[in-house]
Order: structure tokens, then C-alpha cells, then sequence
């Protein structure tokens, strides 16, 4: 069973995001707030659910929190600042976005910068652990996959539609094949045996 507050403060924010380990697309953060009386029977870390499972909880969860925000940190500023910092920022963007201000933040993973002076944690697996990191993981995945679904259409051939931008084997094969696209991350090794892709 995963828990509803860590910290004791009714307006406690959690974050995640998505998107961090992939070659293409941006990285996609979320923040929520839930109301104390939140409960789900399905609800947990968005890599344990299924597509169908996380598309019916999208709704749910937009529709029942006290408070979200989803931020999208382009490829190229990913490339800028690195994908550590990427996160962090999206992160930071959606909280900003939250229509009330949170007490205490909790956060997905070991990694994060302070966010005004508002008191924070980090929690390692926390999607696994707060029903407000995981609708966060919902909410960061399903919104970057309907992003990469929709690119697919302008380049089928990489089939981001599957592999979410993801290095698999056919992504990579793609690569190699036709090469990269202005949504590949410049700075990420996209092929094993290339150090610099000329782009």
C-alpha cells in the first residue's frame, strides 16, 4: 500500500518525471498535491501499470487532485544544461505551476535543489512508496507519451510510438540508418560504437 503523506502537512506536493534515459523527446515533469481523503485502488509507480491502466488514471488523478502541474524540458535545453538538471527544472516548472502554493515537496529519486524555501525530501523509489510521486509519474509519462506518439507521425521510421524515444535496438538501428532528427539529444550517445554522431 503506498502512503499518503510523508511529512504531517496537509499540502504536500509530490514530483516526478519521465524521460530521463531516452535519446529523443524531452524530459516531462509533474507535480501534485492530492487531498488527504485520496485513494485509488490501482494507483502506484507508472512503470508498474500498463499504458491502458495509466490512460484511465490520468483523468482520476487530474480530475480529483487539489492541485497539478506537467512541465516539458525540450531536447535542446536538455542538451544545454544536462539531463540531472533537465529533471530538476521540470520538476521546479511544475510546482510553480501548481495553482496552490505546497508546504513540504516530496520528491521522486536522491536529487533536487531547493525550491523557494518551501522544505523537501527525497525519497529514492518514492513513486513506489507516496500516491503523490506516483500520480506525478503518471501524469509526467502519459503526457510525454502522447508528445512522442504524436512525433512518431512525422518520423515512423524511428517508432518512438513504441520505444517512447527509449535506446532500444530498432531505435538504434534507426539511427544508424537514417541518423539523428532535431528531437535526438545531442549530447546523449546515441549509437554504442560512435563517440560523435555527425549531426
Amino acid at each position: 500500500m503506498l502512503k499518503l503523506n510523508y511529512s504531517g502537512y496537509t499540502l504536500e506536493a509530490g514530483t516526478d518525471e519521465a524521460g530521463r534515459g531516452c535519446l529523443s523527446g524531452p524530459v516531462v515533469a509533474a507535480a501534485v498535491i492530492l487531498p488527504t481523503d485520496f485513494s485509488h485502488p490501482f494507483l502506484n509507480d507508472s512503470k508498474q501499470l500498463s499504458e491502458k491502466r495509466r490512460e484511465e488514471l490520468r483523468p482520476f488523478i487530474e480530475q480529483n487532485a487539489l492541485a497539478y502541474g506537467v512541465s516539458f524540458v525540450w531536447q535542446q535545453e536538455v542538451d544545454k544544461i544536462n539531463v540531472l538538471q533537465a529533471s530538476i527544472t521540470g520538476m521546479h516548472r511544475s510546482i510553480e505551476m501548481l495553482k496552490i502554493e505546497p508546504e513540504f515537496i516530496i520528491v521522486d529519486g536522491n536529487k533536487f535543489k531547493n525550491y523557494k524555501e518551501i522544505p523537501h525530501k527525497t525519497i529514492v523509489k518514492g513513486d513506489a512508496k507516496y500516491l503523490s510521486i506516483a500520480a506525478a509519474s503518471v501524469l509526467a509519462k502519459t503526457y510525454r507519451d502522447e508528445y512522442m506518439a504524436k512525433i512518431h507521425q512525422e518520423f515512423p521510421m524511428y517508432n518512438w510510438q513504441k520505444n517512447k524515444g527509449y535506446p532500444t535496438k530498432q531505435h538504434r538501428n534507426a539511427i544508424r540508418q537514417f541518423g539523428a532528427t532535431d528531437y535526438h539529444r545531442k549530447t546523449f550517445k546515441l549509437l554504442p560504437e560512435q563517440l560523435k554522431l555527425k549531426l
